[in-house]
């Protein structure tokens, strides 16, 4: 935890078992760190990522408004589900040649959608969750392979490319609480309407 920890501060890149799959992670503030996760996965940067955040109050410091569904939601909800809010509390994409904004109170710019939403999940994974917690703001939380390829169920079928281009790799015995598939999602607008995008 303690060494995770130091990585994320440092603005570097972690490699670790969420409560879905494999994840690679960074501190969501930092524009530089998610360009860094773009680059590893070789992914188009105009896709917007997943984050995790501890509980509903790290959520409300950084988008808009919650709507009233999510709340409701989450309160519910016993398995592995990501909300896409509206409205993200975010760096704007600098101008050619400047350097990016980095505020630990805005999302970097690189991890929203084109359409200012975000998604969220609060993990449900005692190791996720306390790291998020003690992080103090939302981390980076995508699948741990090449775009395009399969998403890693364990520890194992996570590419040698992968494992080399992150700073830390966090201990593969606590995947054990990891159900091996990916979340769903589903996008929730203030009007309450809900779309689900992955079941």
């Amino acid at each position: 935890m303690e060494k995770a920890l130091d990585v994320l501060r440092a603005g570097g890149v972690l490699l670790y078992p969420t409560d879905t799959v494999w994840g690679i992670g960074c501190d969501a503030t930092d524009p530089d760190a998610v360009a860094r996760i773009f680059a590893l996965k070789k992914r188009d940067d105009s896709k917007s990522l997943v984050l995790l955040a501890s509980d509903l109050d790290m959520v409300a410091r950084y988008v808009k408004e919650i709507p009233e569904m999510a709340v409701q939601l989450v309160e519910v909800n016993d398995s592995p589900m990501t909300i896409i809010y509206p409205g993200a509390v975010a760096s704007v994409k600098p101008e050619d040649g400047a350097a990016p904004v980095k505020s630990r109170h805005l999302l970097a710019y690189n991890t929203v959608a084109a359409d200012g939403s975000v998604g969220i999940r609060i993990p449900m994974m005692d190791f996720c969750r306390d790291l998020v917690k003690r992080f103090g703001r939302p981390i980076v939380s995508t699948s741990a392979n090449i775009s395009g390829e399969p998403a890693p169920r364990n520890f194992q079928e996570i590419s040698g490319e992968i494992r080399s281009g992150v700073d830390y790799v966090v201990d593969p015995s606590l995947e054990s609480g990891a159900t091996g598939k990916s979340s769903s999602i589903i996008k929730i607008g203030l009007d309450a309407t809900v779309e689900i995008i992955r079941k």
